[in-house]
C-alpha cells in the first residue's frame, strides 16, 4: 500500500477554492479543477518505493538498499504488472489501470461533450492514424481507441446537464424567451419525431452562420437573465460565461441536473452532457475521448459529433449508492473498468475490509481515516495494489475505485 501524491489541473473553469477548502489549504489564486489520482500518462500520481536495481553477480532484479524513491505509479505498474493489477485485470485491460479518479471542483461550466462507445473509438483511432493525423493535433479527435463512461459523484451541491430532455420542453423553454429568431428552433422541435426533431436543431445550431448565431446567443442570453430567478438561470450562467457560443442553445436541450451530497450521474456512450458548478468525485475509463458540442473554443468536429450522439431524450437517472452488510456502498452502473463505492467510518465501530483480488485507489473525502498503517485526512489518498489485505477504521468517509468485478 502506497500514500498517493497527486497532480492538480489548474483548467481555466475549475474552482479558486472547492479543492483548497477540502485539504485544509490556502488558496492560491489560480483555478484547481481536477486532482488526478491513476496512472494515466498525462499526470500520474507519485509513489515512494525503495529503488529497484539488477545484483551485479546474478543479473536478477532485486531491491537495491537504497533511499526510497518517488515513482511515477506508470512506471511501478510497468515494472510489475501482474503484481500490481492482478493476472485477471491485464488479461483484461492489458498493463495498465483501466480507471482514472479525480476530485472535480467546477466553478464555471465545462465544455458541452460527448464520449464513443468502444466500436467507435476503435473505428476513429484507426481511421485517424491511417490518415496520419498527429496525436497532438488540435483537431485531432480520438486519441485512443478505448471508450470512456464516467460517474460523477456530488461531494457538495452540484449543478449539470445530462442526456436530451423531450422536445416539447427544449421547445417551450426556447419560446418563453421571446426572441424571434429562436422560432425555426421551436417549430422544428414541434414539428419531427423525437430523434429526428433533436437531431435536426443540434444540426442547425452547430451549424449555423457564425455572427447571426452570436447575435441570438446573445438576445437569448440577455432574456434568461431576466428570468435569473426560474427556470432559465442555469442557461443565463452558462451564457455569462460563454457570450455568443452556439452551445448556449444546444444547452436547452439537455436536463438540467441538481445532485445532492451522495448523489451521482453515470454518462455512458453517446449521451450529451456538461457540468456547471460543485465539487465531485470522479472515476472514468482511462481514456481522453472527448467530442465537444459547444461551449468551448476548441475543435468541434460536427459531423463525427452528430455520428456519435444519441438523439433520444432520456432522464437523468440520477444513482444513490446501494448500502450491503459490509457498510460498503456501490454505486451501481454498467461500466466494465471500475467500481466506485463508499464507506462510512464511525469510531469504535469493527474494521471495514476492504481486501480485493483487484487494484485500489482509496480516497478521503471527510473526517480521518486509517488505511492499514496510514492516516488519512480529506483529499488524501492510497494506492493498493490488487490481492493486497487492507482494512480501514476511523471516523469519516473512504470512497473505494477499483475494477468492476
Amino acid at each position: 500500500m502506497d500514500r498517493l501524491s497527486n497532480t492538480v489541473r489548474p483548467y481555466a473553469w475549475g474552482s479558486t477554492t472547492a479543492i483548497p477548502a477540502l485539504l485544509g489549504t490556502a488558496p492560491t489564486g489560480e483555478p484547481q479543477a481536477e486532482m488526478w489520482m491513476g496512472a494515466h500518462p498525462g499526470a500520474p500520481s507519485r509513489i515512494t518505493r525503495p529503488a529497484v536495481g539488477t545484483t551485479p553477480t546474478t543479473g536478477t532484479t532485486a531491491t537495491a538498499a537504497t533511499t526510497p524513491t518517488e515513482l511515477p505509479l506508470t512506471d511501478v505498474i510497468a515494472a510489475d504488472p501482474e503484481g500490481e493489477l492482478g493476472a485477471a485485470t491485464v488479461a483484461r485491460y492489458g498493463p495498465r489501470l483501466p480507471f482514472l479518479l479525480k476530485l472535480l471542483a467546477a466553478g464555471a461550466p465545462l465544455s458541452l461533450q460527448v464520449h464513443p462507445d468502444l466500436d467507435q473509438a476503435r473505428e476513429g483511432y484507426a481511421e485517424e492514424e491511417a490518415r496520419g493525423v498527429p496525436i497532438d493535433a488540435p483537431h485531432r479527435t480520438y486519441k485512443d481507441a478505448n471508450h470512456k463512461p464516467e460517474l460523477i459523484c456530488a461531494l457538495t451541491p452540484f449543478d449539470g446537464l445530462c442526456g436530451f430532455r423531450r422536445p416539447t420542453e427544449a421547445a417551450d423553454a426556447m419560446e418563453a424567451l421571446g426572441v424571434d429568431s429562436l422560432k425555426p428552433y421551436v417549430d422544428l422541435l414541434r414539428a419531427h419525431p423525437e430523434e429526428a426533431a433533436l437531431r435536426e436543431v443540434l444540426t442547425a445550431i452547430l451549424g449555423a452562420d457564425p455572427d447571426g448565431m452570436a447575435e441570438t446567443v446573445a438576445e437569448a442570453a440577455a432574456a434568461a437573465a431576466e428570468r435569473l430567478g426560474g427556470a432559465h438561470a442555469p442557461y443565463a450562467r452558462i451564457a455569462h460565461h460563454y457570450p455568443g457560443d452556439p452551445g448556449v442553445l444546444a444547452a436547452m436541450l439537455l436536463n438540467y441536473v441538481q445532485l445532492q451530497p451522495g448523489e451521482a450521474l453515470f454518462l455512458g456512450a453517446g449521451v450529451p452532457h456538461a457540468y456547471l458548478d460543485g465539487l465531485g468525485v470522479e472515476i472514468m475509463a482511462n481514456s481522453d475521448n472527448v467530442l465537444r458540442c459547444g461551449l468551448t473554443p476548441k475543435h468541434i468536429d460536427v459531423p463525427e459529433l452528430l455520428r456519435i450522439v444519441r438523439f433520444e431524450a432520456t432522464d437523468p437517472g440520477v444513482l444513490r449508492p446501494e448500502a450491503s452488510p459490509s457498510g460498503e456502498e456501490r454505486y451501481e452502473t454498467p461500466a466494465d473498468e471500475f467500481a466506485l463505492s463508499r464507506y462510512t467510518l464511525a469510531p469504535g465501530a469493527a474494521p471495514a475490509e476492504l481486501t480485493v483480488p483487484t487494484p485500489q485507489i482509496l480516497l478521503c473525502t471527510a473526517g480521518t481515516v486509517r488505511v492499514g498503517t496510514l492516516d488519512l485526512t480529506p483529499g488524501q489518498s492510497v494506492y493498493v495494489p490488487a490481492a493486497e489485505a487492507v482494512e480501514a477504521t476511523g471516523s469519516g468517509t473512504l470512497f473505494r475505485a477499483t475494477v468492476a468485478a
